[in-house]
């Protein structure tokens, strides 16, 4: 029987190059996947303040769809969903096509739309906590409406809205773990595979926990310096 030691070695013997590879996916899914939500909820906040009705209509129906589907769900959906539909399109040309969706691709999508549906709400709540007289003082400089939200409101909308944000992206994090239903090889994912192979469950399971409370970690205090930064920038205006 091999030793935890040994388990938890790096080549042939060991696992440790197998649960590294699931976290470099999982990291490099998430910071992926932020950009991606960020700019949508960004677009969808300004939809929802909107003065058109169509608008706001379009971004309360987006944020209840992906706000109440489970995201279990909504990978799903996106995954199978996307396979099924590209798949039925190519067979109109060539009824023998095959088409496999990239699982990395189909978890950054539907990461991306539900990360970016409770963004939206995080924006929405700093945009009103913004007084209109910032609007309007912008305006009364001679800045146009793109350069007064440029200079004016993200900064302020930025350090409104960081604590919420940050709160989200370490659920996203956690939300990362949902790929490996669709089989990319993430922590949780590599953890599983090395339990079902050596029988150490509780071990590989256990160490993969360590992992997300190590990224919890590192994460928070890289979010406490951006706020310290953003903070000493509100100052310094």
């Amino acid at each position: 029987m091999q030793s935890v030691w040994t388990l938890l070695s790096w080549g042939p013997e060991g696992w440790l190059d197998d649960i590294a590879y699931g976290v470099f996916i999982t990291v490099s899914l998430a910071a992926a996947t932020l950009p991606v939500g960020l700019v949508i909820g960004f677009l969808v906040a300004l939809a929802k303040q909107s003065n058109e009705p169509s608008l706001r209509l379009a971004g309360n129906v987006y944020t209840t769809i992906f706000r109440g589907l489970p995201e279990l769900l909504t990978l799903f959906m996106i995954f199978y969903g996307a396979q099924i539909g590209i798949q039925q399109l190519m067979r109109l040309y060539d009824p023998a096509a095959a088409v496999e969706v990239n699982a990395f691709v189909s978890g950054m999508i539907a990461l991306g739309v539900v990360f970016s549906s409770y963004a939206s709400e995080v924006f929405l709540s700093a945009f009103r906590a913004i007084p209109k007289g910032q609007y309007e003082g912008g305006y009364s400089v001679g800045l146009s409406g793109g350069q007064t939200m440029r200079l004016v409101v993200l900064p302020q909308l930025i350090r409104i809205a960081l604590p919420g944000l940050a709160n989200l992206w370490l659920i996203l994090l956690k939300d990362t773990a949902l790929v490996s239903a669709i089989g990319l090889a993430d922590i949780l994912r590599q953890a599983g595979v090395a339990a079902r192979v050596t029988k150490h469950a509780f071990l590989f399971f256990g160490v993969a926990a360590l992992i997300y409370l190590l990224l919890a970690i590192i994460s928070s205090f890289g979010i406490n310096a951006i706020e310290r930064r953003v903070g000493r920038q509100q100052v310094q205006r």
